[in-house]
């Protein structure tokens, strides 16, 4: 799977965009730490956090015994341009009807 597809793919689970949006909001935390914000059990949690792990969207590091998770926003560049490069194409069709229209106008 590319790196597009693996971000699009885990980014489509809500409990995994609550992951990142509550690790963007207040930072590095511990897993047991974020699975207090949910309805999910800890082995839920961690298993969503493996998925955003995998694609680069959150990492972990270890401070003495403490795992902590923290949200990566780089892979997020990818959407972005992906996003950005179907603008351009949407402007590009969008420019030729109104160029096809104008013609026919004066036709």
């Amino acid at each position: 799977m590319d790196q597009l597809s693996a971000v699009l793919k885990a980014a489509s689970d809500a409990n995994r965009r609550a992951i990142l949006t509550l690790l963007a909001q207040e930072g590095p935390m511990r897993v047991t730490d974020i699975a207090r914000h949910f309805d999910i059990s800890l082995n839920s949690v961690s298993k969503h956090i493996k998925v955003l792990e995998a694609c680069g969207l959150a990492t972990r590091r270890t401070e003495w015994r403490e795992h902590l998770i923290e949200v990566q926003m780089g892979p997020l560049s990818d959407i972005d341009q992906w996003f950005a490069e179907l603008r351009s194409i949407w402007t590009l069709r969008l420019d030729a009807l109104e160029a096809a229209l104008k013609e026919d106008d004066n036709d």
